[in-house]
């Protein structure tokens, strides 16, 4: 009987602290969430200073990054081509020159000379960024792809920061065999990454369905219903926007998928919008990027001497790599200025 009542009383200790654990878990999360939901925040009440170049400035600051390492980096974005061939292949040589030929004919009913051209190279650079031309890749390449990936960003974020650190002397091998301890928690990451792209999937494939049966001579249906994709949109968008950090966050020595979360939402609070538009600018950047590299070798490629070489895929090969070092270098700088501006949540 005795031992009944023990039992029942430490049953009781436990759901009673359990409780407290809970109650507590919830106080520090308002302390860390000033604002309430359906509760109007004056501007004066959640504005969150963070010094920040601006968007020139910054893109240029992870340039300077790179560029004072570059003999370091050229060595990552050739390796990491080599692997990418070797996991994906090349884009089809034959799809790009069958559009050229197709698009110079189209334009040439349409228009005459040097804009029929101008036409050709920007429909091969616009089907190229879009991966049109990419091969469909089984499941194992799907597999190896994404591996690579994940080796790749943890390396790039390694190698950032020992050299942020003051390191000297880093070694592409050291990152290697040093950065793949989160892979298991980045993966993680990830995969909420893309639970969390749902709501934006959901609505490109309610416009495609939408779009089929052509239901948008209704006006008061068509308003609706925009209405519910930018919602859509815009949930993905809100979620994505501290996600990005905590891929950074949680390769950081000793640090778990959901307290990476945890981190990187307390970071951009009262920053969010500014994070957006950060991030934004990064694809913008990568849209340049590839515009100034891609387009004069699409018309280097249309010589004759140099139709049949292969120089468009193994540019675009590298532009891939490079990509990734350029994303990964420029989100982790802008989580390196989230976390050097310590200021509270107003």
């Amino acid at each position: 009987m005795a031992k009944k009542v023990t039992n029942k009383t430490s049953s009781k200790k436990i759901l009673k602290n359990s409780i407290v654990k809970a109650k507590k878990r919830r106080s520090d999360f308002l302390k860390r969430r000033p604002h309430r939901s359906f509760r109007l925040t004056r501007r004066r009440d959640y504005a969150r200073s963070w010094n920040l170049p601006g968007y020139w400035s910054f893109a240029n600051e992870v340039r300077l990054l790179l560029w004072s390492n570059r003999w370091l980096f050229a060595k990552f974005i050739a390796l990491y081509s080599i692997f990418s061939f070797l996991v994906i292949g090349l884009l089809s040589q034959d799809n790009i020159e069958l559009l050229g030929k197709s698009v110079n004919q189209l334009g040439g009913n349409v228009v005459a000379g040097e804009l029929s051209g101008l036409v050709q190279n920007f429909a091969i650079f616009t089907g190229v960024f879009s991966g049109a031309f990419s091969q469909s890749l089984t499941e194992s390449q799907q597999v190896y792809s994404g591996l690579l990936f994940l080796i790749g960003w943890l390396t790039a974020v390694w190698l950032l920061r020992q050299i942020l650190a003051g390191h000297k002397k880093i070694k592409l091998r050291d990152g290697l065999y040093s950065s793949g301890s989160p892979l298991v928690s980045t993966f993680l990451i990830l995969m909420v990454l893309m639970v969390q792209l749902l709501p934006f999937a959901i609505a490109l494939v309610a416009y495609g369905a939408a779009e089929s049966v052509d239901i948008f001579s209704d006006v008061l249906f068509t308003t609706m219903f925009w209405i519910v994709e930018l919602l859509l949109v815009v949930v993905s968008v809100y979620w994505i926007t501290s996600t990005a950090v905590a891929l950074v966050v949680v390769t950081l020595p000793g640090m778990y998928p959901l307290k990476s979360l945890k981190a990187s939402s307390d970071l951009v609070i009262g920053r969010r919008l500014r994070i957006l538009y950060r991030l934004a600018w990064l694809l913008v950047s990568v849209l340049v990027l590839w515009a100034i590299v891609l387009l004069p070798v699409i018309l280097i490629n249309q010589i004759d001497l140099l139709s049949d070489v292969p120089i468009v895929p193994i540019v675009v090969l590298l532009l891939n790599s490079a990509t990734l070092l350029w994303t990964s270098s420029y989100i982790y700088l802008l989580y390196r200025k989230l976390v050097s501006d310590d200021t509270k949540p107003a």
